[in-house]
């Protein structure tokens, strides 16, 4: 199974930190993010990945190179400006080819067992989506898992990690090289009963500002 990291951000949130270095090179504990995904992807078996970038693209090549010293082969989608969730995984999509691929935020800090999805069978669902609890800076969610369904309403809700496992048709509806967000995808194939998802409750953090940057390197040093 093929993987894609999505690095294409600006991180306008993260400035003036994502003036000089892209987000998905800032460090936790010593080590950039998107390392720490590249391995955890390793481990679980994926030897394929694709990263997409735009700001300071070249930065990210530099660091990260062909992937051999972490086990895996990094191919990359080269944007001229962010494309946005959708955007990107649909430009990239002849690098990840026809069958189900992995998805993960560049700007993620987890515990999540990726071996878990690597080879899952998605039968009719379109996607199957890793939630979590809500954080305090997104207290009302973003969808409920019913079962093992998930829909735009529920009972409760709960976060989207930013962590999928796609078809590539979910996709069909954007053009190449033009803008579109996942969720709205994502929430029309809801709407039809095609997305499945699971929720983990293992550590998950989005590194979205300098403040939580701070402090997750002060609380896991």
């Amino acid at each position: 199974m093929k993987a894609m990291i999505l690095a294409a951000g600006r991180g306008e949130r993260m400035r003036p930190l994502t003036d000089a270095i892209p987000k998905v090179l800032l460090e936790v504990r010593g080590k950039p993010l998107i390392v720490w995904s590249i391995e955890a992807l390793a481990r679980s078996g994926v030897r394929e990945i694709v990263i997409n970038h735009a700001h300071l693209g070249h930065m990210i090549e530099a660091a990260l190179g062909d992937g051999r010293r972490f086990g895996v082969a990094i191919r990359y989608s080269r944007e001229a400006e962010a494309l946005e969730t959708a955007g990107g995984i649909a430009q990239a999509l002849p690098l990840l080819g026809d069958r189900p691929f992995l998805v993960v935020n560049g700007d993620l800090f987890c515990d999540f067992d990726f071996s878990r999805l690597v080879g899952t069978a998605l039968g009719q669902d379109l996607a199957h989506l890793v939630l979590v609890a809500n954080p305090p800076h997104h207290p009302l969610g973003d969808f409920a898992l019913n079962g093992t369904q998930v829909a735009e309403a529920g009972q409760s809700t709960l976060t989207f990690s930013g962590i999928g496992l796609y078809r590539p048709e979910l996709f069909a509806s954007i053009r190449p090289g033009s803008k579109g967000q996942i969720a709205t995808l994502l929430r029309a194939a809801m709407a039809r009963g095609l997305v499945s998802g699971e929720m983990h409750r293992g550590i998950w953090h989005d590194v979205g500002t300098p403040a939580r940057l701070s402090a997750l390197n002060e609380r896991v040093a």
